[in-house]
């Protein structure tokens, strides 16, 4: 469900697998176009394929007989394209969320969405999908290993077993919750570490703000119920490492461009794909500043794109905080902004 670069290769993958795969698309040319000449060519060019994919602009058509449904539309259009889908999804079957967000004033992850949106007793077969992935160098069969939560470990073991590859490799994670927040949260500071690199601000500062990242990862992490440990992993660490560094990535070409002297109007006005750390920013903080957890970094970033704060200003509030231990027992508990 959603035909942009990552669902397109998601359904590619799947068609690999040896599976029929319905593709839906918004917008009915972009279905035309697949059909027709076998690629997405504004998203995903080159990329050829096979006829097991099928595109289609018809939710019915598209999910009819489907047994796993796969999300992969922007974080902030789900509730509204999930509600309009749902009566359509076929009784019992999987559903994976690979979008990447946190929806802003209700603060739930992707599939806090889907699973307010399932009927009752019937949100247990709900998972995410997500770690260090560009689409491009899936489609082209480079490897790549991903995290998939679940809380039922069937479901979750018969997902895994059906997409698994020689060159795409999916651990299980009972820590849905973590394995969403690790996804979301890290665009927000690949922004941030895009605009240090913008800034020119050495390899020293970027280390250090990643480290830093994570660690207020792993705080909201445990405020809200999720293993601290499992933003270590590849739904965290590893999704963080490639979106801060990658030069394929959205949200870090938006913190260059920045760093650099570009307005966010500037950036956002040329591109037809989504940066997710821009929205996410903004619930990302309000979930902060609500709970009390102490993010520091994400503030930041929330106030430079949001209220216009200078980027060297930011920096410097940021390094002129009042010196503690760097594992200190109160934010450890989330406590204090």
């Amino acid at each position: 469900m959603g035909a942009g670069a990552w669902g397109t290769t998601l359904a590619l993958h799947a068609a690999r697998q040896g599976f029929k795969v319905s593709l839906w698309a918004r917008r009915p040319e972009i279905a035309r176009e697949i059909n027709e000449s076998r690629e997405n060519s504004s998203l995903l060019p080159g990329v050829v394929l096979p006829s097991q994919v099928r595109a289609t602009s018809d939710p019915e058509e598209a999910l009819k007989d489907a047994l796993l449904v796969i999300w992969a539309v922007p974080s902030h259009g789900l509730r509204a394209v999930a509600g309009t889908l749902a009566p359509h999804l076929e009784d019992g079957c999987a559903q994976i969320s690979c979008s990447k967000g946190i929806e802003d004033e209700s603060f739930l992850t992707m599939t806090g969405i889907l699973e307010s949106l399932a009927p009752p007793g019937k949100n247990t077969r709900i998972g995410a999908l997500s770690g260090p992935s560009f689409a491009s160098e899936v489609s082209r069969g480079l490897p790549t290993a991903l995290s998939l939560g679940m809380r039922d470990s069937d479901i979750a073991r018969a997902v895994q077993a059906l997409l698994s590859a020689p060159v795409f490799r999916i651990y299980t994670s009972p820590d849905t919750l973590g394995v969403e927040l690790g996804g979301a949260l890290k665009n927000v500071y690949a922004i941030a570490a895009g605009i240090c690199d913008g800034l020119s601000l050495g390899l020293n500062a970027r280390a250090a703000f990643l480290t830093r990242a994570l660690s207020e990862m792993g705080r909201l992490a445990r405020v809200l119920g999720a293993r601290p440990l499992t933003l270590s992993g590849l739904s965290g660490m590893g999704d963080l490492i490639l979106t801060a560094t990658g030069e394929l990535s959205r949200n870090r070409q938006v913190g260059l461009r920045l760093g650099r002297g570009e307005s966010l109007e500037e950036i956002l006005s040329g591109r037809r794909d989504v940066a997710e750390g821009v929205k996410n920013a903004k619930s990302v903080w309000g979930m902060a500043r609500k709970l009390g957890v102490s993010m520091p970094s994400c503030r930041e970033v929330y106030r430079v794109l949001y209220e216009g704060k200078p980027l060297k200003q930011g920096m410097v509030d940021l390094l002129t905080r009042r010196l503690k231990e760097e594992f200190h027992p109160d934010v450890l508990e989330g406590g204090g902004l």
